[in-house]
């Protein structure tokens, strides 16, 4: 997915400026800290105090320059209005969020508000047309046939949320100004490894293969997540 959003900002900005980037939901810091590091000035926002406290360590270990460029707030991303002004971000990031949020819609709308004319919207949810692989695949057939017409599921966390699906975020992405630009899928081929897999000899040839099937047709169409880039009009 780092791949796919470096290639939307690539093709999008001019090389070498620093852009403005907020990342609602930022967990860890994983993805606002690759940003910072890359030079742009990026705003975390995450209301869970222990991934809050993560992030802070984290950056703490950062060198300097890198520090003063990222910046940790405690808060629910349905309330960005609260903190920030409209318009005040080239680059929004909201990357596996929307399955613990019952009603999207306010978020989205919230998080197009925060883009600046031209801005980059960046979306990873879980693919609610694609929720019988995974059971599938493991040969849980009852599974698999009760998640076709649904949206619901259960994560490896064991809670109860919700996936979406793409033509409901593109008529949603339109209706906000916010229209898709492009999508991706991700976690292909390998969606149903445990947690604790490590990763292989050629794990480059790996994410080459995922990195093809996320771009490619009729592969990322079964992908366990979408990676939906809007842009602000």
């Amino acid at each position: 997915m780092a791949r796919q959003l470096d290639e939307q900002i690539v093709g999008r900005y001019p090389v070498g400026q620093r852009l403005r980037v907020l990342d609602v939901g930022m967990g860890q810091g994983t993805q606002a800290l690759r940003l910072a590091r890359a030079g742009h000035q990026v705003t975390g926002l995450e209301r869970d105090a222990r991934m809050v406290a993560a992030a802070r360590e984290a950056l703490s270990a950062e060198p300097e320059g890198i520090r003063e460029r990222m910046r940790v707030v405690e808060g629910d991303g349905r309330d960005t209005g609260v903190h920030f002004l409209p318009g005040s971000f080239d680059v929004v990031l909201c990357h596996g969020v929307l399955m613990y949020v019952e009603e999207p819609d306010p978020l989205l709308a919230g998080l197009a508000r925060m883009l600046a004319p031209g801005g980059l919207l960046s979306l990873l949810v879980r693919n609610a047309d694609a929720l019988a692989m995974r059971p599938g695949l493991a040969g849980d057939w009852a599974g698999a046939l009760g998640a076709f017409d649904t949206t619901a599921y259960r994560n490896r966390l064991g809670l109860d949320v919700r996936a979406d699906r793409l033509s409901t975020l593109t008529a949603t992405l339109a209706g906000i100004g916010a229209p898709l630009q492009a999508w991706y899928g991700v976690r292909v081929f390998t969606d149903t490894a445990a947690d604790d897999t490590e990763a292989p000899a050629d794990v480059e040839t790996l994410l080459a293969c995922e990195e093809r099937a996320g771009r490619t047709d009729p592969y990322r169409g079964v992908a366990a997540l979408l990676h939906l880039c809007g842009v602000r009009g």
